[in-house]
């Protein structure tokens, strides 16, 4: 499975389960962590693990696990890490604190439209 498939499966897991604010960046080209990270926004605590957890079934169902997940104690940030994709599901307070798209800002943008309901 190409990285391009892992972060479609991980956009419309999200997507299902109406995160907030999905954002791909492709970022290989910045640095050796990932060549995309997946950004989206959950309305409670409640909700980012609901989103962690699909974007974790989804991906299982395809044969592919998380090499790492953190933040599961907090449930305000948590992240996925597929290796070529990594996954943050954050409360809005949590993303407006870390502004990881400033952080990432030269990322290129990837149009995640054709994977999301409201295209």
């Amino acid at each position: 499975m190409t990285d391009r498939e892992e972060l479609e499966i991980a956009v419309k897991a999200l997507d299902s389960k109406k995160a907030e604010k999905i954002t791909a960046l492709k970022v290989d080209d910045l640095t050796i962590l990932a060549n995309y990270f997946v950004i989206a926004s959950a309305t409670s605590t409640t909700q980012v693990k609901a989103l962690a957890d699909a974007v974790e079934y989804h991906l299982e169902q395809a044969g592919i696990t998380p090499k790492s997940v953190e933040g599961i104690q907090s449930r305000n940030w948590i992240v996925l890490d597929y290796i070529d994709v990594i996954v943050h599901v954050f409360t809005e307070e949590a993303r407006e604190f870390y502004q990881l798209e400033h952080l990432w800002a030269d990322g290129e943008a990837v149009d995640i439209s054709q994977w999301t309901i409201d295209n």
